[in-house]
């Protein structure tokens, strides 16, 4: 009950951002698809902080930037610190916002940040069309142009490593001939040569290939296997346990500040294991993970997964005083 109240405060004193003139470009990464997040208020550029800042926040700018999807939301100044004001604090966002300005905040300038903590974002600038988020024609942005891939310069190793950037299981199977439909997009006719452990297809060197002339028949398409995202750990079966959340190769916890029903019933549904029972505290299914992959959780309940749940608090290394989250489905 007190977690609750803290967080219907904490919803009550946020806000929607509502000046017309913000902008968001990401600083300091390999493109302009990735680094750190800063937005333009007042005709000055200023940072985020990484309080609360996760997956859903990074979506919304991701979109914003027509960059892919989210691939990590970084803090502690992973893209080095920036300068001028940190203009906003803690942001939250429902994932479904067109522009980061739409998401709640306390307000321009309102916090206790400093550049040690800005916010940054990786996004994928690659994408999946016409099937799932695990399946469909490959498209990969190049020069702020997303670009059909010539089914002739893809391979295995690079489904290998688009599979695992998009957050799905390994690759099912390449798919040319245009087995997802023709796109409308300029053609990607660049060799591209992954050795399959890479973490971004960006990061495969690529060579000039002989196909030059490939069309729109011959687009390649992927089918990767849909991905567990989240697992039980502890109870007496796969729908009972302490919950864990895999994010890029790594499971990680969840804390149980503010964990309810709503969070559960997402994590029962993610699983196919019926409603949820009971939302646990207290490491009632002993302490997990050293790691912790959501501090605060704040499911709506009609997220398809986990991840899809917005959150609150910084990432630490320990869950005390409340312990991590378990459920019975």
């Amino acid at each position: 009950m007190m977690e609750n109240c803290r967080m219907l405060i904490f919803l009550c004193y946020i806000s929607k951002l509502t000046s017309d003139s913000v902008n968001v470009r990401l600083v300091g990464g390999h493109s302009r698809c990735a680094g750190r997040v800063e937005v333009l208020h007042s005709g000055q550029w200023g940072t985020v902080c990484d309080d609360g800042w996760d997956l859903v926040d990074a979506a919304v700018v991701c979109r914003e930037l027509d960059c892919g999807e989210p691939i990590d939301a970084l803090g502690a100044a992973h893209f080095g610190q920036g300068s001028g004001p940190v203009w906003l604090g803690v942001v939250l966002c429902f994932g479904s916002e067109s522009t980061l300005v739409n998401c709640r905040s306390p307000g321009w300038g309102k916090h206790e940040c400093d550049h040690s903590k800005d916010a940054g974002v990786i996004c994928s600038e690659v994408r999946l069309v016409g099937g799932s988020p695990c399946s469909g024609r490959l498209e990969i942005l190049h020069n702020q142009t997303w670009m059909s891939v010539c089914d002739a310069v893809f391979d295995q190793q690079d489904a290998e490593v688009v599979c695992r950037e998009l957050d799905c299981g390994a690759p099912v199977q390449v798919l040319g001939a245009a087995a997802f439909d023709k796109g409308d997009t300029q053609m990607w006719t660049q060799e591209i040569q992954c050795s399959g452990n890479e973490s971004q297809i960006h990061l495969c060197p690529t060579s000039p290939s002989h196909e030059n002339n490939c069309s729109h028949d011959k687009d390649v398409g992927l089918m990767c296997a849909d991905n567990v995202n989240v697992r039980l750990v502890g109870g007496h079966s796969r729908c009972a346990g302490r919950v864990e959340v895999l994010h890029r190769g790594q499971w990680g916890k969840v804390c149980s500040f503010g964990w309810d029903m709503a969070d559960a019933a997402v994590v029962c549904r993610e699983l196919d294991c019926g409603e949820p029972v009971d939302a646990l505290g207290d490491d009632h299914f002993g302490p997990g993970l050293e790691t912790i992959c959501m501090s605060i959780a704040m499911c709506t309940g009609s997220e398809s997964t986990l991840k899809k749940c917005g959150s609150l608090g910084q990432v630490g290394q320990g869950c005390d005083p409340y312990g991590d989250a378990g459920v019975i489905c």
